[in-house]
């Protein structure tokens, strides 16, 4: 899976990242890599296994996800794409 998102300030987004670890685990997603834009270091892309694509979209959509979003200052919608 990649996640490619915009977020406010990278430091306060890492650490809410880093806090979610076992919500991703428990949603099946897991081996992340974090990416951050030469040009702007608050532009991301994010690659991640995931063993159960319909978990992960439930997870990613869920109304927990978008508060966890809000809060550690996602900008705007990512976009998540799947691949085999």
């Amino acid at each position: 899976m990649t996640i490619n998102l915009k977020v406010k300030d990278y430091s306060t987004w890492r650490t809410g990242y880093d806090g979610r670890e076992k919500s991703c685990v428990s949603a099946g997603i897991t081996n992340g890599r974090r990416f951050r834009s030469a040009e702007d270091p608050n532009d991301l892309v994010i690659l991640q296994d995931v063993a159960d694509v319909a978990k992960a979209r439930a997870w990613l959509g869920s109304d927990e996800m978008k508060v966890t979003m809000q809060k550690n200052g996602v900008v705007g919608s990512p976009t998540v794409r799947f691949a085999a």
